[in-house]
């Protein structure tokens, strides 16, 4: 496993590398929230970072029943489905399948059974820009198709009409 350091040094380097997934840990909590400001829930894996190209390569994990709420950011982003469904723009798309967004705004995801993406972010920033009130009127369109899935949606649900962005 690699060390905190050897992380960041890799991170803002330009040399070749090649990386085991395992090799690379997961960042939840603040760390995940600081990076895309999003509801909480989300689970983050930086391979790769540089500031002079202000390009982040990441892979994010979303739990069964979160909703990524409608938002914009000032960077770009090219997503693939590495793991799961990601439900947008009418599509239910599975490993393998592609988003890009920009600016403008594009949302809500809803990742009914959970999700794992790969994201390449490119521009000034990856936090996202979202409002509150409009994600927690948000009703839940898909349907989940795992038991972990249903349980994940119901608790989303259930956290939105308490007021709650993310479940607990």
């Amino acid at each position: 496993m690699t060390t905190i350091a050897d992380n960041a040094a890799r991170l803002e380097s330009h040399a070749f590398v090649a990386l085991h997934d395992d090799e690379v840990e997961w960042k939840s909590g603040p760390d995940a929230n600081e990076l895309l400001a999003l509801p909480d829930g989300v689970e983050v894996k930086i391979f790769a970072y540089d500031p002079v190209m202000k390009r982040v390569d990441m892979k994010v994990r979303f739990p069964p029943g979160y909703v990524e709420p409608e938002h914009s950011h000032k960077s770009w982003h090219s997503i693939m489905v590495l793991k799961g469904r990601m439900c947008v723009a009418g599509k239910d798309l599975r490993p393998g399948d592609y988003v890009f967004g920009w600016d403008l705004p594009h949302g809500p995801y809803e990742y009914p059974d959970g999700c794992e993406v790969f994201t390449v972010f490119m521009g000034e920033g990856t936090q996202h820009e979202w409002s509150a009130e409009a994600h927690l009127k948000h009703e839940t369109t898909w349907e989940a198709e795992t038991d972990a899935g249903k349980a994940g949606v119901v608790a989303h649900q259930v956290a939105r009409k308490a007021g709650r962005s993310g479940a607990d």
